[in-house]
């Protein structure tokens, strides 16, 4: 091999090692820069099938849906697993995750209430997923990582005394999906419910937006200006995903909500799955945004953090090609979650605010 044709291998062979080995030195550097494991994630949810009489399902609809396997392959379950060791294996797998991760040292566990019928009862056939509270309850009590969130659909019969079993309980927030639990904000009839929620204490956390996770939603009931009725009254409201999908009115919903953030103190918006594909460029609208200052609070919306559905690479432009294979390298979901937020400016007291609010 003549001296010529030797320096353009070397130097080939360098260019390669450059490309390939420096995001391992550069994923030190962002280590570096967070390296205390005080996150708290205030958004992951868990499911199930019954098993280990666990009282959790999922109706026919959904499980025929093509989300179904993928939702399995996210949670690292198969239905073989759930079906010998319990329902609780996600749980298990979850917090064992959440324990390897550098940054991220507990997450908050959201129950699933169902549709509720005319009668006041659960509605088994047009629930999609169904995830009880003592089921998140009694699973969170075994990891000290781990954080309960309850879930009460407020048309029930008991839906008070469900809140106040739940308080006492040490549920941190109530979880709601308006959309599939068929809930309307707006509805006036809900206001006792309020008013127990304010009395206790008892902050909201509501999904905002389109949800396109389940196989069908009335995306109606999910416009973020349906919330003035319990912020008007004094209820901690976290909109989940800040409105990031969808319109409402003819109107941006993202744009309909902003606004809100100026007129009640009491409105919080979280990040959670504000990186996936589908939520391309709002990340850096919610950063820009003066109404969100000291606003903002950290989720992921575990386990919906999978490849193809959420990527450092479908963020060049706001995030440099290093910083993608850096990002890229990092092996535990939730500390790549971090990574991938912080590259892209969410300000620090995101990773803050909710404990100040919440616990």
């Amino acid at each position: 091999m003549s001296g010529s044709i030797k320096k353009i291998v070397i130097v080939f062979i360098s260019v390669v090692v450059i490309l390939f080995i420096s995001p391992l030195f550069i994923a030190i550097d962002v280590d570096a820069e967070a390296n205390e494991k005080n996150i708290i994630d205030f958004h992951a949810h868990v499911a199930g099938l019954g098993y280990g009489n666990s009282g959790c399902f999922i109706n026919k609809e959904m499980r025929e849906n093509i989300r179904f396997p993928l939702y399995l392959l996210a949670m690292g379950v198969s239905e073989k697993e759930l079906e010998e060791q319990g329902d609780a294996i996600v749980v298990k797998k979850l917090s064992a995750a959440v324990a390897q991760s550098k940054h991220v040292n507990k997450a908050v566990i959201l129950a699933m209430d169902g549709v509720i019928d005319a009668e006041g009862n659960l509605d088994r056939n047009l629930t999609q997923i169904y995830v009880p509270n003592e089921y998140v309850y009694e699973q969170t009590q075994q990891y000290p990582n781990l954080l309960y969130a309850a879930s009460i659909n407020p048309y029930r019969n008991d839906a008070i005394q469900r809140l106040e079993h739940a308080k006492a309980q040490g549920a941190i927030l109530i979880k709601w999906l308006p959309s599939i639990m068929y809930i309307d904000p707006a509805d006036p009839a809900l206001i006792p419910f309020y008013q127990k929620m304010i009395e206790l204490d008892m902050p909201l956390l509501t999904h905002t937006g389109m949800e396109k996770s389940f196989s069908s939603a009335r995306d109606d009931l999910a416009d973020p200006q349906k919330l003035a009725l319990p912020l008007s009254m004094g209820v901690t409201v976290i909109a989940a995903h800040i409105a990031t999908t969808g319109e409402s009115h003819g109107e941006d919903n993202f744009e309909r909500v902003l606004p809100m953030f100026k007129q009640y103190p009491n409105l919080y918006g979280d990040i959670s799955s504000l990186t996936q594909i589908n939520k391309l460029g709002f990340m850096r609208k919610v950063v820009n945004a003066p109404e969100l200052q000291g606003r903002l609070i950290y989720g992921t919306d575990w386990p919906l953090q999978f490849f193809p559905l959420v990527s450092p690479w479908y963020h060049l432009g706001d995030i440099s090609i290093k910083q993608a294979f850096t990002i890229s390298l990092i092996g535990n979901a939730w500390d790549r979650d971090v990574a991938l937020k912080r590259a892209m400016e969410i300000p620090d007291d995101t990773f803050a605010i909710g404990k100040t609010l919440l616990l």
